[in-house]
């Protein structure tokens, strides 16, 4: 096969010293946007000297090969996600682009830090808010803009989940500007996903690319579900030395139910949905089994939390389970992430992330957030309204890239209707300067183009703190488009965390 025949040291190869001087495919100089793997001048970034030359190695026919087993690599494993508006079809495959986003083992050093330093503070931020109210009291973040977000939770007041930490899973959006720098573009705090496209996104260029991981020490990510289930597990109430953990899914028909199966999977515990638990009346979740009710102990919850418990919150909901908040709040079952952490997942809310972390750690944010603009505010909704076409609006509790107005990128209608939208309900809306995207070299029709990509890692809390080595890389597959999600025509790449040897 293609792959296998590159193995071999000769002129063809992706890393010996010929290279055919007839090709067809050729890299691209980017002067425009930071570039991860090519510089200005055309030159390859330190550390990718070899994956450059591999590119440059490439012809059309190749590279249309090694796209071709990519894709038949995603069917046979069964890679999908699900779009919503497609009522014949709801599955897709994974799109999926063969060249992987390199960042240095030093970068990520220093955003690894940054990530497990943020996620501190947020749940810091939400234990006091449902807590003792501190940092509300002493005006530091308006009280109104918390307690009247939708995503403030009366119900969870007083709660102190186990090890303190309300958001267990998140999944941080970061860009690269220009210069290179990353910049948090937002926090994922409800029931964030992706992972599961992290991991088998690496399984694919294993499959397609294997010589590459002979020639680069590139760091993993297959060990996250091994990393999952033990911080589930620190979560467990009392003494329980092995606790039973389940995966609550809506169902199949969800856009994230790969996900759901794959973790539950590869963690070697039960995938239920809502009518597979009940709830005693001394207030233990129970699981339904052929051999009886099993005590469940931590529910990694893939629900979004209005519908969690019908007692509580949606009383049509069939999806959650009655009684649920009144287990976890007598103590004898963990929800990950808790009920209440998404109020910390609020737009408007991360503008004051780098505050929490000054108020509640005493230390300087590593990374910082993109310059936010809360329409809220009178001065910043007068200054959002004049610069509209420059700008990026999104209503403060969507998620997916759902009602996003990328102005650059907009006939004037859509301008005028987004301006009404905001003169209409200010509180709903932020906006963000258009930034400058880091690209990627993304094939397209057999050569290569720059394409803009943002990137998803993933941070545990529990009774540690973990991050993942690298993350889910999304891709915009359309020319310009600065929108990655796979809902709204994106794709993936593979993530290799490097340490430089050139």
């Amino acid at each position: 096969m293609w792959y296998t025949n590159c193995l071999t040291n000769t002129g063809n190869s992706f890393y010996g010293n010929n290279f055919r001087q007839d090709k067809s495919v050729r890299l691209y100089k980017s002067k425009k946007h930071f570039d991860e793997l090519i510089s200005p001048e055309g030159r390859a970034r330190k550390g990718v000297g070899n994956i450059a030359r591999w590119l440059r190695s490439n012809d059309a026919e190749e590279l249309r090969t090694a796209s071709e087993l990519a894709q038949l690599a995603i069917r046979q494993m069964g890679i999908s996600f699900t779009v919503y508006s497609e009522e014949t079809n709801i599955d897709r495959e994974w799109p999926f682009d063969i060249i992987p986003r390199t960042i240095s083992a030093s970068d990520w050093k220093n955003v690894s830090k940054g990530l497990a330093q943020r996620l501190k503070a947020l749940n810091r931020f939400i234990d006091d808010i449902y807590n003792r109210q501190k940092i509300l009291a002493e005006d530091v973040i308006p009280a109104e803009l918390v307690l009247t977000s939708p995503n403030f939770r009366a119900e969870c007041v007083g709660m102190k989940p186990a090890q303190s930490a309300w958001a267990n899973v998140c999944g941080t959006d970061l860009v690269r500007d220009n210069a290179g720098h990353f910049f948090v573009l937002e926090d994922n705090l409800r029931v964030p996903s992706g992972v599961s496209y992290m991991i088998e996104n690496r399984e694919v260029t294993k499959r397609v690319l294997p010589e590459h991981f002979y020639y680069h020490s590139i760091l993993p990510v297959d060990d996250y579900p091994s990393r999952l289930f033990e911080m589930l597990a620190s979560l467990a109430p009392g003494d329980r030395k092995r606790p039973n953990i389940v995966v609550l899914t809506p169902g199949i028909y969800n856009s994230a139910y790969f996900e759901h199966a794959y973790l539950a999977r590869e963690m070697g515990v039960e995938l239920v949905e809502g009518g597979d638990l009940t709830v005693s009346e001394d207030n233990y979740v129970q699981m339904n089994t052929v051999d009886g009710p099993v005590r469940v102990d931590v529910i990694y919850r893939r629900i979004n939390e209005e519908f969690l418990d019908p007692e509580v919150f949606e009383k049509d909901s069939l999806l959650g389970v009655a009684g649920l908040l009144r287990a976890w709040k007598s103590g004898n079952v963990s929800i990950a992430n808790s009920p209440g952490s998404g109020v910390a997942d609020d737009k408007a809310i991360y503008a004051f992330v780098p505050t929490m972390i000054r108020y509640y750690l005493k230390q300087e944010p590593i990374l910082h957030n993109v310059k936010t603009f809360l329409c809220r505010n009178t001065p910043d909704r007068d200054y959002v309204l004049a610069n509209l076409k420059t700008l990026v609006v999104k209503p403060v509790g969507e998620s997916g890239g759902y009602g996003i107005l990328v102005g650059p990128s907009s006939s004037q209608a859509q301008l005028d209707r987004y301006s009404k939208l905001i003169e209409t309900d200010p509180e709903n809306y932020v906006a963000q300067p258009t930034l400058s995207l880091s690209t990627g070299q993304t094939v397209v029709d057999n050569h290569y183009e720059p394409r803009h990509m943002d990137l998803r890692p993933f941070i545990l809390s529990g009774k540690d703190t973990w991050v993942t080595s690298g993350g889910l890389t999304r891709v915009a597959l359309t020319k310009g488009s600065l929108v990655v999600n796979s809902s709204q025509g994106g794709g993936s790449k593979d993530t290799w965390i490097l340490d430089p040897q050139e």
